[in-house]
């Protein structure tokens, strides 16, 4: 089920390259049921795009002069190399549901949803744990600007991936 996971990605993507304005086309999410397989790189790919495009947007909204961004960015890399390891494994979570679904226990079911959750918990967490790091460089406007947008973003993404996922109480 490769194609649910990639088709999700591809949303998200999409979604944040409608956020950010390009003036570029963008190709629109393969439909349901499309025979198109993508692969592991494709995948790393696309994830790899999705972070970009988020760095774009908070780079083009948050207004940091030279100094402030001299400091900001190593920051915000640091924030950005373990929010990816929560990431790696809400994406092992989702995979995992995309490949067994259809033949999901009860039992499996909430170990899903539980786990889930889970990254949620960690996902916030991080961001507490950011919050004192990021004010070290930046004001409290512009720390809080920050976790707005990386919130707003995070959501979007969220809420894409969320609703191109079939509900458990749907599988035969």
């Amino acid at each position: 089920m490769k194609k649910l996971v990639a088709m999700m990605l591809i949303g998200g993507s999409w979604m944040l390259s409608g956020v950010t304005a390009h003036a570029q086309a963008q190709a629109p999410p393969p439909k349901e049921g499309s025979a198109h397989v993508i692969g592991d790189q494709e995948l790393n790919l696309l994830r790899k795009d999705l972070r970009s495009k988020r760095k774009q947007l908070i780079a083009s909204n948050l207004k940091l002069t030279d100094t402030e961004a001299a400091k900001f960015w190593p920051v915000y890399d640091q924030y950005v190399t373990e929010l990816i390891a929560i990431n790696d494994k809400k994406f092992a979570v989702i995979q995992d549901y995309a490949d067994n679904w259809g033949k999901l226990t009860s039992e499996q079911s909430l170990s899903f949803i539980r786990q889930w959750l889970d990254m949620d918990i960690a996902t916030a967490q991080l961001r507490q744990k950011y919050v004192p790091i990021v004010s070290k460089v930046l004001d409290g406007k512009k720390t809080a600007t920050f976790f707005q947008m990386d919130r707003r973003i995070a959501m979007m993404i969220e809420l894409q991936v969320s609703s191109q996922m079939p509900l458990v109480q749907d599988q035969q």
